[in-house]
């Protein structure tokens, strides 16, 4: 930083920054990053889960009747009661009966916040907190800056299914709750009813409050999707939380929301109304529009997306890469094992940084996504939620980046083992 002296310009010399302990075992988002070098280089992006597509128009009209109408002062902090009966009304159609939308639903900046607002208000100092493994990179963090800490539960490399017996292993005297997203991010997983049975009856017979984070809820291409919520004994512990991001392509807007009954509301109230106030006040109106769109929207994102999906893992085939296809969700988490000992990367982080500088395209190193040392070293996460378009150059891309380093196409992406098939089969026959 300079400040002028006369005519000449004099350095001033900075204080050290304060060395502190919560935020020092965290970096910023590799995301995030990622986005940066895309923008930098002109490449694809797909690292950062966003749409590259317009919102629906309804959407979009209501923020604008909002702003126009001047909703744009602070809302009640806890949601405009407008779209908490809209959240609980929305729920209520899908099974989900008895939501009490002045007590039981929280609106907040995204579901982000909902997950850090659970963790700062329902957690002691010193708290452990089960977590699948990969995991979206938020949540260490978030748990961190609340004083406790992940104790990762590795998911099973193709079909990323867990161990219960693992699980149940991972619970120790100072373990408070447990982080579950479902659909799965990076994996695209859909938990299966009998995983869910399993993580409740863990959280009842340890007394674990469940976080969950339901924001692809929407976006299923196999299997069910359930909330953790409404399994026996499960809903006076659980703080369920999604948001407008996703299923309406509004990354941008912020608003999300937990549900929860009041207790726990009630606490996360508190930490929600000082970490941002409100939501804003504009979005949440439009967010009453969204909610509206109904179950024939949805049909169509999940169909659209499935398209999205195939024909990205097609061009991943051909770039040589392998994996389970996702079940649910955006994202595709594929190893790159060929290309990394074919161009003698060191781990994924290496190759992403080739990837994006070299070929134009961006992902996520699998690195940044696991908290087991040496876990995802040949691993990345790509996002779909593009045009067809823009998929389509992606998998130009990546193709020609497989034929530089000489890596061999294959026939087909997924590599889901029998049993899992098996077993979804019978999940897709009893949904």
């Amino acid at each position: 930083m300079t400040v002028p002296h006369g005519s000449v310009f004099v350095q001033r010399q900075q204080a050290p920054l304060p060395s502190v302990t919560r935020i020092a075992a965290f970096g910023e988002s590799v995301i995030r990053e990622m986005t940066r070098l895309a923008q930098r280089y002109d490449a694809v992006n797909l690292a950062q889960g966003f749409p590259d597509f317009p919102a629906p128009a309804p959407v979009k009209a209501a923020a604008v009747r909002a702003i126009r109408g001047d909703l744009n002062q602070y809302a009640v902090t806890w949601g405009a009661p407008e779209l908490r009966a809209a959240i609980a009304a929305a729920y209520g159609r899908r099974g989900w009966a008895g939501i009490d939308p002045e007590h039981d639903v929280t609106v907040v900046c995204g579901a982000t916040e909902a997950i850090a607002a659970a963790c700062l208000a329902l957690l002691e100092e010193g708290s452990e907190v089960l977590v699948c493994d990969p995991l979206h990179e938020s949540y260490a963090p978030a748990l961190l800056l609340a004083g406790a800490r992940a104790v990762p539960v590795p998911l099973r490399w193709p079909d990323w299914t867990f161990d219960a017996d693992a699980l149940r292993g991972a619970v120790g005297p100072h373990t408070r709750a447990l982080i579950l997203t479902n659909p799965h991010n990076p994996t695209g997983r859909v938990f299966r009813d009998d995983e869910l049975a399993a993580i409740a009856a863990l959280c009842r017979d340890h007394d674990l409050f469940a976080f969950t984070d339901e924001i692809y809820e929407h976006i299923v291409y196999e299997g069910r999707h359930r909330f953790l919520a409404q399994y026996p004994g499960m809903a006076e512990r659980t703080v369920t939380v999604s948001a407008l991001s996703k299923a309406y392509a509004v990354t941008g807007w912020r608003v999300g929301w937990a549900i929860a009954p009041a207790p726990l509301s009630d606490a996360l109230r508190k930490v929600h109304d000082f970490l941002t106030i409100a939501a804003p006040t504009p979005f949440q109106a439009a967010g009453v529009a969204a909610l509206g769109l109904g179950d024939a929207y949805h049909e169509r994102l999940a169909h659209v997306y499935r398209r999205r999906r195939d024909l990205l893992l097609r061009a991943l085939a051909a770039a040589g890469m392998a994996g389970a296809a996702p079940q649910g969700a955006y994202y595709v988490l594929a190893d790159v094992s060929p290309h990394l000992a074919a161009g003698g990367f060191a781990d994924s982080a290496e190759f992403a940084k080739w990837l994006v500088e070299e070929t134009g395209v961006a992902v996520v190193p699998g690195t940044a996504l696991f908290l087991t040392p040496g876990a995802g070293r040949a691993l990345v996460r790509l996002a779909f939620p593009k045009r067809s378009a823009t998929l389509e150059l992606a998998g130009e891309r990546l193709i020609a980046a497989a034929r530089r380093l000489g890596v061999a196409p294959r026939r087909v992406f997924a590599q889901r083992q029998r049993a899992g098939r098996a077993q979804q089969g019978r999940e897709g026959r009893r949904a």
